[in-house]
């Protein structure tokens, strides 16, 4: 098992997730990942697509939202890194979803790390 890592782009902690970890499949897995975040100072997660539980991008199971409240209440981070097309092609509620969270400075969908470094870079 890979380990999550700590690392630095232009000044933030970013906490990258290796892509065997365990699910991001509802609230508990949520904080336990902020709460790693949080012990390593780090200031945004990464998560790899791949560990992010089907659940999530099914809008209507609410799951996503209850994820995505935990981080913003504790005022850290999240970019999901990786394709989630094969989602975004079923749902056009999730296509809006992806569209619009990207818009914003908190949850982010992204393609990969480079497209987190470029994120980060234009925000610093």
């Amino acid at each position: 098992m890979t380990s999550d890592e700590l690392v630095n782009l232009h000044g933030v902690g970013v906490l990258r997730c290796a892509s065997d970890g365990p699910q991001l499949d509802g609230e508990g897995a949520a904080l336990d990942l902020i709460g790693d975040a949080m012990g390593r100072d780090a200031q945004v997660v990464a998560v790899p697509a791949e560990r992010v539980g089907e659940e999530f991008f099914r809008l209507r199971s609410g799951i996503a939202g209850a994820i995505m409240q935990k981080f913003v209440n504790y005022r850290v981070r999240l970019a999901v890194v990786g394709d989630v097309s094969h989602h975004v092609a079923g749902s056009t509620a999730l296509r809006d979803f992806v569209h619009e969270t990207n818009q914003g400075g908190h949850i982010w969908f992204l393609a990969d790390l480079d497209a987190l470094d470029e994120k980060l870079r234009a925000a610093g």
